[in-house]
C-alpha cells in the first residue's frame, strides 16, 4: 500500500504522562527522513494544540501545532456548524478555549454557594478531572433530563499515567445516558470526523493512511472503519486480555497490525 501519511495517537503511543516512550522520537525521525507526512489526533483535553506540540518537542519529537488535531478543535467545529451562537456550559480539566474560537462559553463550574446558573443552550463535556464534582455533574444531569443537548469531546473511559489508570468522561456518560434516556453526541475518537479531518489535512485518501494507537476500539478499529490501516501498539492503555477476547470473535474486525511499540513502525513500513 502507498504510504500517504501516518496518523498517531499521542498519549500511550508517543508519551506517557508526557514522558517519551522509548524509540518514539527515533520512529518519528525515520518517517521525517523518508518524507512521510504525519499528523496527530488526540482526545487530550488538558492542553491546547500549542501546548501539546511544545510538550512533544520537549520530549525530543519535532511536532508543529498545526499538525495536531484535538478533540476540542473538532468540538468547536461541530458546535459552530450545529448550534451557531449557542451559549455553552463547559466542564473540562484544562484551559483549552484557545482551540475553540467563536464558541460562547458562558460558564464552566458550579460553585457551592446556592446560586443556580442560567440554563445553557448546550453542555460541553471535555476531559474529566476535579472539575467533575458531585454538584457540577448533578446540575449537568438535571439539564440533560430537561433536554439540553450534551456534546462530549470524546467517550474515552480511562487514560494511563505513570501512577496508574485515571477514569475519564465516558465513564460518567455511561451512567447519565442510561438513567436519563438521552444520548450525548461525541465528537472526538472514535467518531469518524477526526480521522477524516486528519487525512484531509495531509491531502491524502484515508486508504493511504496508517493509524497508530494504543486503544483497540477508539484508535485502531475506528480508523479502519473509514479505510485506514490500523496499527495497534502494546503500550499505554493496551491490554492483552482485551485483544485476546476480541480475537476470539471470528466475526469481529481485527487490527491490521499489532506491534510491541511505535519504535517498530519504521520496520513495518519498510523504512
Amino acid at each position: 500500500m502507498a504510504i500517504g501519511g501516518v496518523l498517531f495517537d499521542i498519549d500511550g503511543v508517543l508519551v506517557t504522562s508526557w514522558k517519551p516512550i522509548p524509540g518514539a522520537a527515533e520512529a518519528l525521525r525515520a518517517l521525517a527522513d523518508h518524507q512521510v507526512a504525519r499528523s496527530y489526533l488526540t482526545n487530550t483535553t488538558t492542553r491546547t494544540r500549542q501546548q501539546i506540540a511544545s510538550a512533544l518537542c520537549a520530549a525530543g519529537m519535532a511536532v508543529r501545532p498545526d499538525e495536531v488535531i484535538t478533540a476540542a478543535a473538532l468540538t468547536a467545529d461541530y458546535v459552530r456548524a450545529t448550534y451557531p451562537d449557542a451559549r455553552c456550559f463547559l466542564v473540562n480539566n484544562g484551559q483549552i478555549t484557545e482551540d475553540m474560537p467563536g464558541i460562547d462559553i458562558v460558564d464552566s463550574v458550579i460553585y457551592n454557594d446556592g446560586v443556580v446558573p442560567e440554563t445553557p443552550d448546550v453542555i460541553l463535556l471535555g476531559g474529566a478531572g476535579p472539575e467533575y464534582s458531585h454538584l457540577t455533574l448533578s446540575r449537568v444531569y438535571e439539564w440533560m433530563t430537561q433536554g439540553v443537548p450534551v456534546v462530549a469531546m470524546h467517550r474515552s473511559t480511562a487514560w494511563t499515567t505513570t501512577d496508574g489508570l485515571r477514569i475519564d468522561t465516558g465513564m460518567y456518560l455511561i451512567g447519565m445516558e442510561q438513567t436519563s434516556g438521552r444520548k450525548a453526541t461525541a465528537v472526538g475518537k472514535p467518531a469518524p470526523a477526526g480521522f477524516l479531518a486528519s487525512a484531509a489535512r495531509l491531502g491524502v485518501d484515508p486508504e493511504e493512511m496508517y493509524m497508530v494507537g494504543d486503544d483497540l476500539n477508539n484508535d485502531v478499529l475506528a480508523a479502519q472503519v473509514v479505510g485506514m490501516t490500523g496499527v495497534l501498539v502494546r503500550t499505554g492503555k493496551f491490554r492483552q486480555d482485551t485483544l485476546d477476547r476480541w480475537a476470539a470473535d471470528e466475526f469481529a474486525m481485527q487490527p491490521n497490525h499489532v506491534l510491541d511499540t511505535v519504535a517498530d513502525l519504521p520496520g513495518l513500513l519498510g523504512l
